[in-house]
């Protein structure tokens, strides 16, 4: 059932919510081309203020983030796979042997996050959030496990981690599968692109997952097809996808590590944000 909510009709009170979609649209599709992850490390808390200014019922509004999020991350996840491929930087090999496994722990990503609250998805992006900061601030380029890429299950069900993982957190995957690649000596920016190539795999299933799960769910805000409000989306994709190309320009021109630095304290507040929100 949708419900009616004050913040989403009254179009005066809409302008601010529509500036900041569409500035958080923006990061994301840049983000999406310069790091090959979906943007939604800065969507998800973009729309959580969002849709609580808004008055979005409390016991669907992580959902609602989260399966809107991936809904926006399907076209920038597009773009910035096809952009990192025409380069031909992507290696396509790793996309077509971990990607059944990805989308499958997507699915099952997918299934839990509609079987627990929302206490639940803020905790597992608190943990989750907190513990990408890490690795991103401290993490070295230089750690590996391997030379070589094994084939492992070992590896098949890292993949398939990554893909729950990506689900119930809504993001492309690519910071996870970059971290991934370079720990068996894959070269930071063919790992970037070939994270670019996860994006669709992680987002299209995971969307199409969050829409069936929340058809019947009560308290939904207007504009809303299951758990993504078609209304948040629309906003975003059109400046996600105009700033893709901006970011994949820039992933091949510049050193990464201050941006990854940076990132990481935004990572850091995001989860102290959400903590907040559990314990305050």
């Amino acid at each position: 059932m949708i419900a009616s909510v004050p913040g989403l009709t009254d179009i005066a009170s809409l302008y601010p919510f529509v500036l900041a979609l569409l500035a958080g649209g923006m990061v994301t599709g840049f983000l999406a081309g310069l790091l090959g992850v979906g943007g939604g490390a800065i969507l998800v808390p973009v729309l959580y203020e969002v849709f609580r200014q808004a008055g979005v019922d409390e016991a669907v509004r992580m959902h609602m983030v989260l399966g809107t999020s991936l809904a926006v991350i399907v076209p920038t996840s597009l773009r910035s796979a096809r952009g990192h491929w025409k380069k031909n930087a992507m290696d396509t090999n790793v996309v077509r042997r971990l990607g059944p496994w990805v989308a499958g722990g997507v699915m099952l990503g997918v299934l839990i996050a509609g079987a627990v609250d929302s206490t639940a998805l803020k905790w597992i992006w608190v943990v989750a959030g907190g513990a990408m900061a890490i690795k991103m601030a401290f993490g070295r380029d230089e750690w590996r496990l391997s030379d070589t890429m094994p084939v492992t299950r070992g590896l098949d069900a890292a993949a398939f981690t990554i893909g729950v993982l990506s689900a119930l957190l809504s993001i492309g995957g690519g910071m996870f599968i970059v971290a991934l690649l370079t720990l068996y000596a894959v070269p930071i920016h063919t790992a970037v692109a070939t994270s670019a190539g996860f994006g669709p795999i992680i987002s299209i299933p995971g969307t199409v997952g969050y829409i069936i799960a929340g058809m019947s769910v009560e308290g939904r805000p207007p504009f809303s097809l299951g758990y993504v409000n078609v209304l948040a989306a629309a906003l975003v994709i059109p400046t996600s996808m105009l700033a893709v190309p901006w970011g994949v320009h820039v992933a091949h021109a510049i050193p990464r590590r201050r941006l990854e630095i940076a990132f990481a304290v935004f990572l850091a507040i995001v989860a102290l944000r959400f903590l907040w929100s559990l314990v305050g």
